[in-house]
């Protein structure tokens, strides 16, 4: 079992910049395909990012390419996610998911089998 705490989530004016964290804990993270989701209200969760830990590897969906970051410290048994050039849009709750099915780069929640809470990430115009 891993169990998943993100954090970091705020308010933030559009253009701006926040790093949300994932901590994981009774597991270590290394092995497992790390990924972000989202949901915004009202709208179903979303697809942001995932990294392999074999080789580090991601895979972004286009609406966050080239201005979201996923990164992880296996030291610290964590994972981020750089959230640069933000837009009101990306107003959502961020969530943390962890996948056992292989070194796949999943887009879809039923391949995560472990997801934290979530943090909110505001985004004002």
């Amino acid at each position: 079992q891993v169990q998943l705490v993100e954090s970091g989530g705020g308010l933030v004016q559009a253009g701006g910049s926040l790093r949300v964290s994932c901590a994981a804990s009774g597991r270590t993270i290394i092995g497992y395909t790390m990924g972000w989701f989202r949901q915004a209200p009202g709208k179903e969760r979303e697809f942001v990012a995932t990294q392999r830990w074999s080789d580090f590897s991601t895979r972004y969906a286009d609406s966050v390419k080239g201005r979201f970051t996923i990164s992880r410290d296996s030291a610290k048994n964590a994972v981020y996610l750089q959230l640069n050039s933000l837009k009101p849009e990306d107003t959502a709750v961020y969530f943390c998911a962890a996948s056992t099915m292989g070194g796949r780069l999943g887009v879809r929640e039923y391949e995560y089998a472990y997801w934290g809470q979530g943090t909110q990430v505001t985004v004002s115009s």
